[in-house]
Order: structure tokens, then C-alpha cells, then sequence
């Protein structure tokens, strides 16, 4: 059974048309890279995925493990193991990370989490991630910097440990060696956890880091080509004009 199945998914946000009969499916354990142009949609995909309430879903379904989802909540979605990565995280002032992770772990269980029991685990995965402990004493993404702002987003993950993820451009802003911090992050998850990933991006450079198993070209609302890692490089030297020619 795929883990993520969309079917002929049309989405329109404030009346205007989107996404225009999308499919797409991703088994478990596979990582997809999402690119194309500005405006092509992949960002609306990743927020309907989500369930997003300003996104509506006008035809088409999306099945995860095999069950619609179209009409559950974004808490729903997220206790059934889905994550989405943003590309703008947002600044959260008072709320410490570490707080703000204990409580996403306990709405994800809809348990209480022991104080000292979540901490112990917290700190075994900052270190794994070669995360300063001091970042946990900070604000939600208050002062951060770009880098930071997208490993916190990874820490997120790393801690909630999701069956399948959406990374929205999560390269956007990024150095060299941020670049490089954040796809290890992603890729221990992959290697370790075994992460489903939906990797969206507009540029190859990611994904010599992280090396996805198939590669799909989103233009004017649709998958028009899917391939695999050579896709993306032959769109790194010939960009996305051959795509909306042919």
C-alpha cells in the first residue's frame, strides 16, 4: 500500500484555481523531490496536504495509508504522523523551543509528558544533531537566524519523529554551511528513522545532499514530468523553459 496517494486533486484558494487534477503517490520509505517554477502550486500542494483551511479541495482525494484525508484536521493530519516543514517558520516571543516541543509531543499523544523525562530525551537529540543547548533556552525562532530557523524546524521533526514528511523549500535563505547542517539533520531522519519525504524545492543544490529516488516537475498546477536524480541536474543546466515547451 503507498503511503501517500493524491488522486486527481484540484485546489483553489479565494476562488482562484491552483492545483488542476495533480497526481501523485509515495510509498514508504521513498524520498520525492517537488520542483518547478514560481506560482507553479507546489507551495498550495504542501499546505492542502497539511489541511490548511484557506486551501479548498474542489475535486480529487488525498489517501494516506490508504484512508481519505481531505476532510480531517491539521491536528488530525499531524497525530496520524504527518509534519510539514515551512519555508517562513514563524517567531513565537515568551515560548521557549523547549516548551514549545513539549507541548507539540503532547498534543501529537494527547498525553501529559514528564518534565524530566522529555528533557533527557530532548538533549539526546540536540546532541545527535550537533545543536547547541542554549538554542533551547530561546524564544521560538525570536532572533534566529535563517539557518537556525530551519534546523529548529528539523529539530521539530527529529522530536515529533513523523511517518511522512513536506519540506517546503526549507533550503530557501540558506549558506553553504547551512545548507549542509540542515540536509545532515534530514538525512540522519531518513537513514535512522526511516522518513518519507516530500522534498519541494526550486533549485538542485539540496539535493546534492540529499539524494531523492524520484524527482517531479510541477508546472500550472500539475506533475508534468517525473524522473529520477538526473532530472534535476538536466534542470539545473537547461532550467524550466524545455519543460513548459514540451
Amino acid at each position: 500500500m503507498s503511503l501517500l496517494e493524491i488522486k486527481n486533486l484540484h485546489v483553489e484558494i479565494e476562488g482562484k484555481k491552483i492545483i488542476k487534477g495533480l497526481d501523485l503517490t509515495i510509498n514508504p520509505f521513498e524520498v520525492h523531490a517537488l520542483m518547478g517554477p514560481n506560482g507553479s502550486g507546489k507551495s498550495t500542494l504542501s499546505y492542502t496536504i497539511m489541511g490548511h483551511p484557506k486551501y479548498k479541495v474542489t475535486d480529487g482525494d488525498i489517501l494516506y495509508n490508504g484512508e481519505s484525508i481531505i476532510n480531517l484536521g491539521v491536528d488530525e493530519r499531524a497525530r496520524k504522523g504527518i509534519f510539514l516543514g515551512f519555508q517562513y517558520p514563524m517567531e513565537v516571543s515568551g515560548v521557549s523551543v523547549e516548551n514549545f516541543l513539549r507541548t507539540a509531543v503532547e498534543a501529537k499523544e494527547q498525553k501529559d509528558v514528564p518534565i524530566l523525562a522529555f528533557h533527557k530525551a530532548l538533549n539526546k537529540r540536540v546532541e545527535a544533531m550537533s545543536i547547541p543547548r542554549s538554542f533551547l533556552d530561546r524564544y521560538l525562532n525570536e532572533g534566529f537566524s535563517g539557518g537556525e530557523k530551519k534546523r529548529n524546524e528539523i529539530l521539530q521533526m527529529a522530536v515529533l519523529l513523523p511517518k511522512f514528511a513536506v519540506l517546503d523549500e526549507i533550503d530557501s535563505g540558506l549558506d553553504i554551511d547551512a545548507l549542509r547542517l540542515v540536509s545532515e539533520g534530514i538525512n540522519k531522519l531518513i537513514r535512522e528513522d526511516r522518513l518519507s519525504l516530500l522534498l519541494i524545492t526550486h533549485y538542485q543544490r539540496i539535493l546534492d545532499y540529499i539524494k531523492p529516488q524520484f524527482v517531479h516537475i510541477m508546472v500550472d498546477g500539475k506533475v508534468v514530468k517525473s524522473g529520477g536524480y538526473e532530472l534535476a541536474q538536466q534542470l539545473d543546466k537547461m532550467g524550466y523553459e524545455w519543460v513548459k515547451e514540451e
